[in-house]
């Protein structure tokens, strides 16, 4: 009997013994977990509104503006050198919040859209001053904006001026004489739900837009013409062609 209860408590502790290894693959679990969160962090910056473009990439536009639009304005304008052609030197959307600056929820759905529009976080402008007849603080949120440069400009450009444009109810042309005099035009949008990446059902409230393409024309005559042979679907005026 004495034989048979060392054999029991020696099978007990061997299988002990050998049921140890099998908490190996437990061990190795919290090295599956620091790379679950590695990968989270990754694509944190993604999920927060920012594109991330390739540097060798060239937009459609971006292309068409150095195979065609450069030389026919060079010959148009009567300019010798090829750098003094007029070009986009970025794009800047605002968006001002009204008497909605002290509405959060309203803040962050217009970041939101104003995100999804143009594939990067835009910044919330705050008042610089107080004014008391607007119940305005200084600090408070007045708007949100956001700069384009590069590809993401030439991207939202083509974007806007082939989907957005076009789907602007009984639309009969932009108006050409919004320029400020240094070779910069601001166009407004009355409402956010023309771009193809905002949900009509999931909108907050219909809101509008400024849009400035800043360019690097020395007159508003200049930047009109770039403009034009851009896309920009400039209102005919009357006794013209164009």
């Amino acid at each position: 009997m004495a034989k048979q209860e060392k054999t029991k408590k020696g099978t007990k502790s061997g299988s002990s013994k050998s049921a140890a290894p099998q908490k190996q693959p437990k061990a190795a679990a919290p090295k599956g977990k620091s790379v679950a969160k590695t990968g989270v962090a990754a694509t944190a910056p993604a999920a927060g509104g920012h594109l991330k473009v390739d540097s060798s990439y060239k937009p459609r536009l971006q292309l068409y503006y150095q195979e065609k639009v450069l030389p026919t304005l060079k010959e148009k304008l009567k300019l010798s050198n090829p750098m003094e052609v007029p070009k986009l030197h970025k794009v800047v959307i605002n968006v001002g919040v009204g008497r909605s600056h002290d509405d959060t929820k309203y803040i962050d759905s217009v970041v939101g859209e104003v995100a999804s529009i143009t594939g990067l976080k835009p910044v919330i402008t705050k008042a610089k001053k107080s004014i008391s007849n607007f119940k305005l603080r200084e600090g408070m949120p007045v708007g949100v904006k956001v700069t384009l440069r590069r590809a993401v400009m030439w991207e939202f450009v083509d974007k806007l001026f082939h989907l957005a444009i076009p789907r602007i109810r009984d639309f009969r042309g932009v108006s050409d004489k919004a320029f400020d005099g240094r070779g910069n035009y601001t166009l407004g949008i009355k409402e956010q739900i023309i771009f193809p990446e905002i949900n009509y059902d999931a909108v907050e409230r219909i809101h509008g837009m400024d849009i400035t393409f800043v360019t690097t024309a020395k007159s508003d005559e200049h930047a009109r013409e770039l403009l034009r042979e851009l896309g920009m679907p400039f209102r005919k005026r009357e006794g013209t062609e164009s």
